[in-house]
């Protein structure tokens, strides 16, 4: 039996991937997360591989506090860049697959069409997403075998998300302010965990991809907001603000649509719309 390796277990992703494991029966996974195995030392990486036959790596694990990475570009560096380049060079001496999780948040944002993944257009506006695009560099240049997705407005009924907040805040708060003028796509996390076992099933043969994956659709923070509460059953009003009056340590992508035809055609998929998505998930919160 195949042996696939999960690293950030605990994180929102890493558990959507552990609540759909079980449909995947001709995989044995191992769970990870920084008590079981810190990715950011390559000594730690070498030595859990040795112990196991591992036939694929799942990288959910990463620095995401995106703002808090503008003071903490060190610990950020470490996970989003350093982790990656270990976990590449240890899986390549051993022939072992990689999926590698990175963000919307490595291109500028500046423009205003949906972004190829081979669009070479990159100038992240943050120290997340600089440290995020050096650790697709270090797997472009280090790995045997891997597949890159980039997601974007990640949510899900585990961890803390935009969703999950605005569900809360909407039954405390009359009002709220949310941002109008950043436009993308949100992705629930379950749905982009089936989307990566369909990755890891092209595995039979090395792979050297970047993909893209949101759900379908494009609205701004202020519509997901808007949606929450609507689905939520909240009575607060979401009013629109510019993004100038809601500073923030680190600059947003303005504009970060992904164009997922290349992963849809590669994983031969359909994706769901964010809204029907959101449903799903907002039934489990409720």
């Amino acid at each position: 039996m195949k042996t696939i390796l999960i690293t950030g277990a605990n994180g929102q992703l890493g558990s959507a991937i552990n609540k759909i494991h079980s449909n995947y029966s001709k995989y044995n996974f191992i769970f990870t997360d920084r008590e079981e195995l810190d990715i950011t030392s390559q000594e730690a990486v070498s030595c859990l591989l040795d112990k196991h036959n591992v036939f694929a790596i799942v990288n959910c694990a990463a620095y995401t506090a995106v703002d808090k990475a503008e003071s903490d570009a060190e610990l950020a560096g470490k996970l989003n860049s350093l982790a990656p380049l270990y976990l590449s060079i240890e899986a390549a001496k051993r022939n072992i697959h990689l999926v590698h999780i990175s963000t919307d948040y490595v291109f500028s944002g500046k423009k205003n069409t949906p972004l190829s993944p081979l669009d070479t257009d990159k100038n992240p506006v943050s120290v997340y997403g600089k440290t995020k695009l050096e650790g697709e560099k270090n797997v472009i240049f280090n790995a045997y075998s891997y597949i890159i997705i980039r997601t974007a407005w990640l949510y899900s009924e585990t961890g803390n998300n935009f969703a999950k907040t605005m569900l809360q805040l909407g039954a405390e708060k009359e009002s709220l302010n949310v941002v109008y003028d950043q436009i993308g796509s949100p992705t629930f996390a379950t749905d982009l965990a089936l989307a990566i076992m369909k990755a890891v099933d092209k595995f039979s043969e090395p792979q050297k991809q970047i993909l893209h994956y949101t759900n379908e659709g494009v609205c701004s923070w202020y519509d997901f907001a808007k949606k929450v509460m609507e689905i939520g059953g909240r009575n607060c009003k979401v009013n629109p603000i510019l993004t100038s009056q809601y500073p923030t340590p680190a600059q947003r992508p303005a504009y970060s649509v992904l164009d997922k035809q290349p992963l849809k055609d590669f994983l031969q998929i359909e994706i769901p719309h964010w809204e029907d998505s959101l449903k799903e998930c907002i039934k489990l919160l409720l």
